[in-house]
């Protein structure tokens, strides 16, 4: 059974084709209402008895799904056509722009994990006496409070917190599991007269609390501190910031449920290897320090990752990837409303993504400025840093001529920009990030921006990032051979100096991606472009320098094979004339040690260099002066050595 689909024109202030959205999107749309809110609400409540009801309107959802709840009945689904669609200048006919939000919104995103994080309310102030005295005060019922003055305070018993002196020198861990390490630490001595006495004051005092409220207004304790759980910070000049940081420090108690944000898998990470360093493209943008080396891979606290996706979108093997939701669930998105909107009658879509600052600002554009044009797709997503050049390419090969990446506050724009250049490097002049504070600027700029055109043939966005990207980007070049790539991209060749190469294979022993081979048979250095990370590490590893990467994307099917970088000819073994090791390697070794080392005095030793390891062997344990041998062995005794004894006595 097909679902009813609610539409409303908000008391006329927006246009919608009932009509054309059914036969759009294949959901039931009688008619478009005026006052489904109020006035018609009765409409509503009987649309929701009857269930499997989505209902085009986010601004009221609540008061819908308050209307279930007192029917016992299921709360409907919402989409928001009204402020991404509806109300905006443009003249064109918005119903393919509606039709894409639809289809999107009826998608269903796959569970997301989860675990609990219990807080039990422990708190640590931090800051000067007459700020922090006040905010314990207000905070001794609901928590459990310790107030750090600096040393040389003096300390008045309070029956609602306990009071220490020190300075806070580390602090480490989130959200019911801080832990913090004071010097100069003292507590006050109970019972008495007067102002307590301090115990001695001692350094590497260590604690735990489950919340810091820092008020002290020197530097953050943590990077990104605004990402870390449990960590409360506000400037003590500021009443107001004071006051609301009082309250969200108020409220950290309890379960709270943290979601699994990302997923790795260690052996594609291509950290290092042999304790050679090679990719640290997680490590550098992380902005909480979630992520720490572990030897040949990076280790990640999911109790201390924020969720920006950054680390998914510049993790070149796969390593780590963003999965709340996965990348499989933003591919669908894109074609889902790619091919709604081509499937409607739209053509040359942009696709805005933002996240929900962004969203903030489209529906205050929308209600009090020019809104969105038709031909701009918004697509909110929970990770604006997590929308890396595979996602921007693979929405460019979907359909959509155009995608525009608006920035927020929060934005980690350290991993974005690279990402956009590498999109941009892969499709010119296709992909911006719009950095925009005012909502009439950024309708202005999107209404004056000029429209490009679309793929004539989109693909369908399977696999993963690098797949899709490197699909997406034969797509987007017919005919092109190879696409030379910016700096620190993770694609490209590996370029040999055979004059160099000694065809040791260092690089094929530890290439974390297989993308450098050899031949068991031959003396031979293969390559497969596609598989190479341009991590570094061959570079990092080869004893000869002869290595050099090249960024580049061949988009030849050349790529999926292998190639040769290097062959000499093989030696062939003096006794048995196997061939083994490398021919110009060998002579070298013989001419070098020749009459020159002690071991190789003699020509016997020098012709064991020659051999392949079997024949070696039987050399080296049939020779004079075999370091290896033992003493003759004694002759076996017979009967008659016996009898001879027994003679003898």
């Amino acid at each position: 059974m097909s679902k009813t689909l609610l539409v409303c024109d908000c008391l006329g202030s927006q246009k919608v084709d009932a009509a054309a959205l059914e036969k759009a999107t294949g959901l039931g749309c009688r008619t478009c209402f005026t006052s489904l809110c109020t006035d018609q609400i009765d409409i509503a409540a009987k649309a929701i008895a009857e269930g499997d009801v989505v209902i085009a309107c986010q601004q009221e959802a609540h008061r819908f799904a308050s209307l279930a709840e007192d029917m016992d009945a299921s709360a409907p689904d919402f989409v928001d056509i009204r402020d991404r669609a509806g109300w905006t200048d443009d003249a064109a006919d918005t119903t393919p722009k509606m039709a894409a939000l639809i289809a999107d919104a009826a998608l269903n995103p796959p569970a997301q994990k989860s675990f609990d994080i219990i807080s039990e309310g422990t708190c640590m102030i931090v800051g000067a006496a007459d700020v922090v005295l006040s905010a314990a005060e207000k905070l001794g019922e609901a928590l459990s409070v310790t107030v750090l003055l600096a040393p040389g305070t003096e300390v008045i018993p309070s029956p609602n917190y306990d009071t220490v002196v020190g300075n806070l020198h580390q602090a480490t861990g989130t959200l019911g599991r801080f832990e913090v390490r004071i010097n100069d630490f003292q507590q006050s001595v109970s019972g008495g007269r007067g102002t307590p006495a301090m115990t001695p004051a001692r350094d590497g005092a260590l604690s735990q609390c489950d919340i810091i409220l820092d008020l002290s207004g020197a530097a953050p304790l943590f990077p990104a501190p605004e990402k870390r759980d449990g960590y409360v910070r506000a400037d003590p000049k500021s009443m107001v910031a004071v006051a609301d940081a009082i309250f969200a420090a108020s409220q950290l108690v309890g379960t709270f449920e943290k979601p699994f944000y990302i997923r790795m898998e260690t052996s594609l990470c291509a950290h290092s290897r042999a304790e050679k360093p090679a990719c640290s493209n997680c490590l550098n943008v992380c902005p909480t320090g979630a992520i720490v080396s572990a030897g040949e891979h990076v280790s990640i606290d999911p109790m201390i990752c924020a969720g920006c996706g950054a680390c998914a979108a510049v993790c070149p093997s796969g390593a780590i990837s963003y999965d709340a939701p996965s990348s499989d669930f933003v591919f669908r998105r894109i074609n889902t409303l790619a091919s709604s909107y081509r499937s409607a009658g739209g053509k040359d879509a942009t696709l805005l993504v933002h996240d929900d600052h962004g969203g903030q600002m489209i529906s205050l554009g929308a209600r009090y400025g020019r809104g969105l044009p038709a031909h701009v797709i918004p697509m909110e997503v929970e990770a604006l840093a997590g929308f890396g050049h595979a996602e921007m390419v693979g929405a460019l090969a979907s359909g959509f001529a155009r995608v525009d990446v608006l920035l927020a506050p929060k934005t980690e724009r350290d991993a974005l920009v690279p990402q956009a250049e590498l999109a941009n490097a892969i499709a010119p002049g296709t992909v911006a990030l719009l950095d925009f504070e005012d909502p009439d600027a950024l309708s202005d700029h999107l209404f004056g921006d000029a429209r490009k055109s679309a793929i004539a043939s989109p693909i369908l966005p399977l696999g993963t990032r690098r797949q899709v990207a490197r699909l997406s980007a034969k797509a987007l070049n017919p005919g092109v051979e190879t696409l030379p790539l910016p700096a620190n991209a993770p694609y490209g060749a590996v370029i040999v100096d055979t004059d160099a190469c000694t065809l040791c294979l260092a690089c094929v022993s530890l290439c974390p991606s297989g993308a450098l081979g050899d031949n068991s048979d031959l003396p031979q250095l293969r390559f497969q472009e596609d598989a190479c990370l341009q991590c570094g590490l061959c570079t990092n590893v080869c004893p000869e320098k002869a290595i050099t990467l090249q960024p580049q994307l061949d988009l030849t099917d050349a790529a999926l094979s292998q190639s040769i970088l290097n062959e000499e000819e093989p030696f062939a073994c003096i006794e048995c004339g196997i061939l083994f090791g490398v021919k110009s390697t060998v002579e070298k070794i013989t001419e070098k040690l020749a009459g020159n080392h002690a071991m190789f005095s003699n020509p016997d030793t020098i012709k064991m260099i020659q051999m392949c390891d079997n024949c070696r062997i039987n050399a080296q344990y049939h020779s004079e002066n075999n370091p290896f041998a033992g003493g003759d062995r004694p002759r076996p005794r017979t009967t008659d050595d016996y009898l001879s004894k027994r003679k003898d006595h």
